[in-house]
């Protein structure tokens, strides 16, 4: 690990000032960027120390209005918040598998939706696409666990389970620059290889994602996530569904599903939430429903299982929320 200077801005414009200097990275509960540090995958000369930033560890919820988390709210907070488990509580089993308890009391919303990839080989001692090189080896290598879907030319997959929850919620993040402010939809805050090889999100030096916004459920609306892992201790999502449903009167009027595990970044599978207008879930409707997931996936030489075992895990939340 590579010496650097350590700094602790006193406000949000501060921290965007020196976050705008090259070879500079923020720092907030810090569990992914110490492995990155260590690895060398990251060698910044030095750190902005968002932690003591005011403001931004608080949890708001006004009736009719929605929810405001703060980027600095841990994910431990997230786990316990009574607002989450009553009216959002696919954000809250998300946040519970995530890491161990430990790490949840650490980590921090924000700095999980910004994470980097769990790549073997963008992790490893390899000159990857991501890391400036010009192959991405897991194409021909070992890709037991890279997407399925919108690759290319990197094949990688966003580890987020948060953002999975998220994306299925519609919610959007609050990006600060200076005394400048913009609010992003989540959907188009992640970025696929095609468009940037070498990060995941759209953010530009000196930004800081302050704030995410979810809006307020409507009457009648239920929500869960389902992960299935390799181990039964805490892992990263082999494939993970989130799905957000508005019902009344046993129909399904309205519906959102989102996957993770699949994609370079949280994937939200539009013909399946498509066609959950209108209809009553029950076991033959459901297996119809999961079938059209996934439709124009591409997997990779080891990967193909990912397809009835995303289909599966959509099948098991929609009838856990009939």
């Amino acid at each position: 690990m590579n010496d650097f200077t350590y700094l602790h801005p006193n406000n949000q414009d501060e921290a965007s000032r020196l976050l705008s200097e090259e070879k500079t990275l923020p720092v907030a509960g810090g569990t992914d960027l110490l492995d990155l540090l260590k690895a060398d995958i990251e060698t910044p000369e030095t750190l902005v120390n968002l932690k003591s930033l005011p403001g931004l560890d608080v949890i708001e919820y006004s009736p009719g209005k929605g929810l405001i988390i703060g980027a600095l709210v841990t994910l431990t907070e997230l786990v316990e918040h009574p607002i989450l488990q009553s009216k959002y509580p696919v954000l809250a089993q998300a946040a519970h598998e995530v890491g161990t308890p430990q790490l949840r009391n650490i980590g921090t919303i924000g700095g999980n939706l910004c994470q980097r990839p769990r790549c073997m080989y963008f992790r490893g001692d390899f000159d990857c696409l991501r890391k400036g090189g010009d192959t991405c080896f897991a194409v021909d290598g070992q890709n037991k666990y890279h997407c399925v879907i919108g690759g290319g030319p990197c094949v990688i997959v966003h580890p987020s389970d948060t953002a999975v929850a998220l994306l299925a919620l519609n919610a959007s993040v609050v990006i600060t620059k200076k005394k400048k402010s913009r609010i992003i939809n989540l959907q188009d805050f992640f970025v696929l290889p095609k468009q940037n090889v070498t990060t995941e999100t759209i953010l530009e030096p000196g930004e800081i994602v302050t704030e995410i916004l979810i809006p307020e459920p409507l009457t009648g609306t239920v929500s869960g996530y389902l992960k299935f892992k390799e181990r039964g201790t805490w892992d990263f999502a082999v494939v993970s569904v989130a799905a957000v449903l508005e019902r009344s009167n046993g129909r399904v009027h309205s519906g959102r599903v989102t996957l993770g595990g699949v994609a370079p970044v949280p994937w939200l599978e539009k013909e399946v939430s498509r066609r959950l207008e209108n209809v009553t879930l029950s076991e033959t409707t459901v297996g119809e429903l999961a079938q059209y997931a996934l439709t124009k996936a591409d997997p990779l030489e080891m990967n193909s299982y990912k397809l009835p075992l995303a289909r599966n895990l959509i099948k098991r939340s929609l009838l856990s929320l009939s």
